[in-house]
């Protein structure tokens, strides 16, 4: 049969790249817009900045924050040592 860490694994592997695909693409579109914000004359600049902002830092930081949290937590498979024998 298949070895739960082998599946946990897996499961972490699909995770950290889907999350990894969904960040990749979040800051192309951000980047986008602030492109388009800036070399199109009908746009606002300082409305674009506004918007985007804000929603790029909480973006940025949430996921950066998750690939980190499942890196740490993956990396942490050991017992511990407060779970010793009881007698």
């Amino acid at each position: 049969m298949n070895d739960s860490g082998d599946i946990k694994g897996k499961l972490t592997f699909a995770v950290t790249l889907m999350v990894s695909a969904t960040l990749c693409f979040s800051v192309l579109v951000m980047v986008v817009a602030l492109v388009a914000g800036l070399w199109f004359d009908n746009i606002d600049n300082s409305e674009i900045f506004k918007l985007i902002s804000p929603a790029f830092q909480t973006i940025i930081g949430g996921f950066i924050g998750l690939l980190a949290g499942v890196k740490l937590s993956n990396a942490d498979d050991t017992e511990p040592p407060c779970r010793g024998n009881k007698q």
